[in-house]
């Protein structure tokens, strides 16, 4: 005996959307006792009665089951009872099987998995019946999602691939699965990231039931306040260009249009080389926002230094060479390598190991990619402050054990080195790079005091300079206050101002 199964598709609600075929596969079903529906809560179901079909519905285990993943499994699981000892058995579904039918994909997959025949016997979906029902003659298609897959963030897997969060604005929606207020509410936070909270949307009750289907505009924000059942869905119309989000991808056409043949002069006459400086400029500017602690500041600068980023990705773009898609799947792809202990099965004891991690994944990465010995040093970028690019180094050369024993062995060089260029300035008349030797020995053996503490010198001297800014601006203050400048003050009334400034700031 052939083992067959057939999945059929009942169409959205009027038996007259039932295909022929369909029906047809219900009647010889129905003949041999083995037609079966997911639910009877369908307008269907009392024609397939009055045709006098009889079937089984899985309705008892929408009941029991906890969930909707455990009532599909457990549909599943009882289909494939059936098969294993009638052989010949029928499903059937609402709308169209192969289209918001998780039961089905699962039932499909089993089927596969155990090399049993199938056929699929469709009728009308919902999205027929929706269109028709809301006249919405659509000349460039429309998204059709499960309202329950809408993200309330833009989420990644466990092994790092989005979730699908995203929306294409610009084009329609059609949402199903809003079967309850809960979905609704899902289905509206999740659009609320998109459109404006009072974006006229459209509320399909029954659709492709002609008696009984109704289209309501309503704003975004009433979605969940109204009546919902499992014959709901909701169409949500594109967005004009003014309204659609100004989002990364609306910076990337801002920053094409800024180069096109009839675009900004100054955008278009710039190159790579010319735009250095700003891509520094920028990126200080970040910095100084970090620090002044100003999220209005940090926002906006941050916007600026992607600015950068996205105009080199442009230019690349028109050499042919890479795309800002190429440079956001880069960094992507090297996030999920470099973190195997959250996008895999390492297990680490903290962030010391996830570290060590990092720079061993980074050098088999490099040795993958040179065919030659590359140094420890590669990699290193040439442009850092000066202390940055010290404390790089030294970080680097004591992986291979060049270190100071000990933190009382790198002041000990810290004296030698302060004697040295004492000696150097001691002299009638210094030798101008012979005391810039020594002053840059002392500075990069400081780094070291620096690293050794677990400290940043960059920062701990820009933590320096900010307090020597702050009270040099007080002692400008008080001068002023006592109708003087600071350039006709004595040594001795700027070292008491001085005194008086470090006693404001908070202990």
């Amino acid at each position: 005996m052939v083992t067959m199964v057939t999945v059929i598709g009942l169409g959205p609600g009027d038996p007259d959307l039932i295909s022929r075929g369909a029906e047809q596969a219900l009647r010889e079903a129905a003949a041999q006792g083995a037609l079966y529906l997911r639910t009877g809560r369908h307008p269907c179901v009392a024609t397939l009665k009055e045709w006098g079909l009889t079937f089984e519905t899985f309705d008892s285990i929408y009941d029991s089951a906890t969930s909707f993943e455990e009532v599909y499994q457990a549909i599943v699981n009882r289909l494939l009872e059936r098969v294993h000892t009638e052989h010949a058995v029928a499903y059937a579904v609402p709308g169209h099987p192969l289209l918001g039918e998780e039961s089905v994909r699962l039932l499909l997959e089993r089927l596969d998995a155990e090399g049993i025949a199938y056929r699929i016997v469709s009728s009308c979906s919902f999205i027929e019946a929706v269109l028709a029902a809301a006249h919405l003659p659509l000349a460039e298609g429309c998204d059709v999602r499960d309202a329950l897959s809408l993200q309330l963030d833009d989420a990644v897997s466990r092994e790092g691939y989005p979730l699908g969060g995203r929306i294409d604005t610009s084009r329609g929606l059609l949402l199903f699965q809003v079967f309850d207020r809960a979905s609704a509410s899902h289905a509206k936070l999740a659009l609320m990231r998109f459109y404006p909270d009072d974006w006229q949307v459209l509320l399909v009750r029954n659709a492709g039931v002609a008696a009984m289907e109704s289209v309501q505009a309503i704003p975004l924000y009433q979605l969940d306040r109204l009546s919902i059942d499992h014959l709901t869905a909701v169409y949500v119309p594109p967005l004009p260009p003014q309204l659609r989000p100004k989002d990364f991808y609306a910076l990337v056409g801002v920053m094409a249009r800024l180069r096109a043949p009839d675009g900004c002069p100054w955008d278009r006459e710039q190159t790579h080389a010319t735009l250095k400086r700003y891509f520094v400029e920028e990126t200080y500017e970040v910095l100084e926002a970090i620090d002044a602690n100003d999220p209005n500041a940090l926002c906006e600068e941050l916007g600026d230094a992607l600015l950068q980023a996205v105009f080199h990705a442009q230019l690349a773009r028109e050499e042919g060479l890479f795309t800002i898609d190429d440079v956001t799947a880069h960094v992507v792809e090297k996030l999920v390598r470099r973190h195997p202990h959250v996008f895999g099965t390492t297990e680490v004891a903290d962030s010391a190991e996830v570290l060590r991690n990092w720079e061993r994944i980074k050098q088999a990465e490099k040795s993958e990619n040179v065919s030659q010995p590359n140094s420890i040093l590669d990699g290193i970028p040439k442009g850092l402050p000066a202390l940055m690019y010290a404390m790089e180094l030294s970080k680097r050369v004591v992986k291979v054990g060049f270190e100071w024993p000990s933190l009382e062995a790198v002041l000990e060089k810290v004296d030698e080195e302060w004697a040295e260029l004492k000696r150097e300035l001691a002299v009638a008349e210094p030798d101008r790079a012979r005391v810039a030797a020594e002053l840059g020995n002392l500075l990069f053996t400081l780094v070291q005091v620096a690293r050794k503490q677990n400290l940043d010198a960059e920062e701990a001297l820009r933590t320096m300079l900010r307090r020597f800014e702050t009270r040099f601006r007080y002692m400008e203050r008080r001068a002023a206050e006592m109708g003087c400048s600071l350039k006709e003050m004595t040594l001795d009334e700027l070292d008491a101002l001085w005194e008086e400034a470090k006693r404001q700031e908070p202990l």
